[in-house]
Parts: structure tokens; C-alpha cells; sequence
């Protein structure tokens, strides 16, 4: 029986055939204990009153919407609007659900939060998350992702964690995952592993995606509000996807709004290892404790993958988001590290908003699509971080 998108995932954790709990049995022990802490302290009026005080008096929020009228004049066509989400404290969408998950740590007298990290914005959200509520920190983090992302790691030193560098394998967000994890393994009674996306085992994508919902309930009152109608298109960028849900879950239910998902084709998907398009190219399989599309090389390992945006570059995708492309209710499209450097490019000089090599994805998308489609209709794309962490990286490629 097909599961109402709406409604998921079941008691299991599961989005149809895709996520569950796939961990060592003392492993799913310390799962089912934060399933179980989080459907409490999900109920208690205190904690959403406090959630919600630091979402408008320590984040920003609600982020506007902001309708990019010169981009859409000089394309043509459709109307492109952007949720702000590069606006929140921290430089992204990634703080929503490190808020939650640092009060949620706290609630369950862990001694400390463990993460990973790929563009370090999950790094620096977190780690001021618990700078805030006073629970010590580490994030682990590739290598080569800590060389590409300076000014991240900067801030998370200041911020008091401790950053763990990886050097396995690529030395990207996959090993940054496994790294992470490991170390929770250790005390799985003490740390919390507080993952970044909508990804690994349940109640993680169940939990993220709730924590991150807030932009898409926002997002649809704001539009109706300012237009009196929903927009035609909602895109957002896709790696593991959280920012992603956090905007298509208040849509699930219009059947009027296309939903688009964007993921990295890198430097092409002809070319193995070289893209990071997992809902495009993959095919299900397990990865991370949990059921969802992979990227798998001939003997079932993961592959080798590869976007110019850092937090995109990981083999696996939310189970959420593999459910909603076998329904056909999210279509997913790519975008190439060309076509991204020049939505970066011209956001940057038309608009004058610098946005993240991961937002530049989706971004790309809707300039590509808006001259093909008619001047009323309206494409909402979750402008989901700021390209302050990218800007020295992108004028070093292009010379700027």
C-alpha cells in the first residue's frame, strides 16, 4: 500500500521501501532511545515555545522572500523568487535543525555532539548550536573540504569545537561520515551523533525534515500572502536533501505545484566518480544505516563522487527523497559545475546576492528553465546558504 508523502515515514522509519534502522543491534538500541526522547520532547510546549523563540530571536527567521526581478527580466520567461535562507544566523538553512537537535542533545544529558561536515556549514551551525546551549562539540571533516572551505573552519575553531580532519579515501563528506560515526561508536550512551541531513538511520530524515519544515511552511504563507496564489515550481538543491524536504514538505499535499529537485552532475554524469548525481544515476541499495539510491561501484561499494559544491558530493540520498521519485512526485534534474559557476556568477552581479555553490544548483536550474515557460508563471527556489565559505575558492578557479 502507497504511503501518503505527507504522513511518512511509518513506525519503522520506513518512506515506503526506503530508510529503517540498518545498525548493529546495540547500536539500535541508542536509535530507538532518540526516537523515543524526541517524540517527547517533540509534545512539550516548552520546548517548541523555546525552539521557536530562537528561530526569530537568534536566527532571523521568518527569512523573506525575495522576488529577483532583474535576473527574470534579463532571462526572460518565468519569474524567479528566492527563499532567503542565506539570511539566517550561520549563513544557511542548516541551523534549524542544529538548534534542535543541540536542545535535543541537552534534554538527554548527552556529553557531547558528534557530526560531520562537507561544506562546513552543518560544522558551523552545529557547532554554534552548542556553543549556545553548552555541550561540547567535535566535527569531523575531509581533508580536502577543509582546504576548500577556510573560512568554515575558522569559524568553527572560534566556536570552541574540535575539528577532527580526515584524510581516507577522497577525504570528502562520505569519509567525513564514516569518520563521525566511528567516533560515536565509541559511547554511543554519552554522544549524540547529530547528523546533517536527512539521512542514516531513523528517526534522523524524520527528525531533520521536521526541524527544517519551517522553510517550506513559511515559504507557502509568504507567497500566498504576497501573490495570492502558490507558485507553478518549488526547486531546491539536492545532496542528502535536507534543505531540500525542509522546503517540499508543505507542498506534498499541491498538486498544482511542481516539485524539483537538483542535484550535482559534476563534471558530467557520462563520467563515473566525477558527478554526485545519486537520484539521477544510482539505484537503491544501503548506505549509512539506512535504504535510499546509491552511487555503487561494480562490487557494491559506494562510488567515488565529486560536485564543485562541497556539501554535495556524497554517494547516498535521503530515503524520503527516494520514496518521492519513485512516485513521481518530485522530479529530479542536474546541474553541472559549469552551469553552477555561472549561476553563481550571475546572481553575484545581477542581484547582488553571493549565494552557495550548493544554493548555485538550483539556482542554474531556473535560469535554464525560466525562458522556456510563460512571463506568469512563478519558480520558488530555496536560495538555501550564502556563498560567503566559496567566494575565495571560486575566484581562485576562475580568476577572478
Amino acid at each position: 500500500m502507497t504511503q501518503n508523502p505527507a504522513a511518512m515515514p511509518d513506525a519503522s522509519g520506513f518512506f515506503g521501501p526506503y530508510g529503517g534502522q540498518l545498525v548493529p543491534p546495540h547500536l539500535k538500541q541508542a536509535m530507538d532511545d532518540i526516537a523515543a526522547a524526541y517524540a517527547e520532547i517533540a509534545k512539550r510546549q516548552d520546548f517548541q515555545d523555546e525552539l521557536a523563540q530562537l528561530f526569530a530571536d537568534y536566527v532571523g527567521r521568518p527569512s523573506p522572500i525575495f522576488h529577483a526581478r532583474r535576473l527574470s527580466a534579463q532571462l526572460g520567461g518565468a519569474q524567479i523568487h528566492l527563499k532567503r535562507e542565506d539570511l539566517n544566523h550561520t549563513g544557511a538553512h542548516k541551523i534549524n535543525h542544529c538548534l534542535g537537535e543541540a536542545l535535543l542533545a541537552r534534554f538527554m544529558g548527552k556529553k557531547k555532539v558528534i557530526a560531520e561536515t562537507g561544506a562546513g556549514q552543518h560544522g558551523v551551525a552545529l557547532a554554534t548550536a552548542c556553543a549556545l546551549v553548552g555541550i561540547p562539540c567535535e566535527i569531523h571533516m575531509g581533508q580536502v573540504d577543509i582546504e576548500k572551505e577556510h573560512p568554515n573552519v575558522t569559524k568553527m575553531r572560534i566556536l570552541g569545537c574540535k575539528l577532527v580532519p580526515v584524510t581516507r579515501g577522497a577525504a570528502t563528506l562520505k569519509e567525513a561520515v564514516d569518520s563521525a560515526f566511528e567516533e560515536y561508536l565509541t559511547n554511543p550512551t554519552d554522544y549524540i551523533y547529530a547528523i546533517g541531513s536527512v539521512v542514516g538511520p531513523h528517526p534522523f530524515p524524520m527528525m531533520v525534515r521536521d526541524f527544517q519544515s519551517i522553510i517550506g511552511r513559511e515559504a507557502r504563507e509568504q507567497f500566498q500572502a504576497k501573490y495570492g496564489r502558490l507558485p507553478d515550481h518549488v526547486a531546491a538543491c539536492v545532496g542528502g536533501g535536507s534543505n531540500a524536504m525542509g522546503m517540499f514538505t508543505a507542498f506534498l499535499g499541491d498538486e498544482s505545484v511542481r516539485l524539483v529537485g537538483v542535484e550535482p552532475s559534476g563534471e558530467g554524469t557520462d563520467r563515473p566518480g566525477r558527478h554526485a548525481a545519486t537520484l539521477t544515476m544510482g539505484k537503491p541499495g544501503e548506505i549509512h544505516g539506512m535504504k535510499c539510491y546509491v552511487l555503487e561501484n561494480a562490487d557494491g561499494t559506494p562510488a567515488a563522487v565529486h560536485s564543485i559544491a562541497s556539501g554535495l558530493d556524497y554517494p547516498g540520498v535521503g530515503p524520503q527523497h527516494s520514496y518521492l521519485k519513485d512516485l513521481g512526485r518530485v522530479q529530479y534534474e542536474i546541474a553541472s559545475d559549469k552551469e553552477c559557476l555561472d549561476a553563481f556568477m550571475t546572481l553575484s552581479r545581477v542581484e547582488g546576492i553571493i549565494p552557495a555553490l550548493e544554493s548555485a544548483h538550483a539556482v542554474a536550474w531556473a535560469m535554464r528553465v525560466a525562458p522556456t515557460l510563460p512571463g506568469d508563471r512563478h519558480i520558488l527556489v530555496n536560495l538555501s546558504g550564502r556563498g560567503d565559505k566559496d567566494a575565495d575558492y571560486v575566484a581562485k578557479v576562475l580568476g577572478i
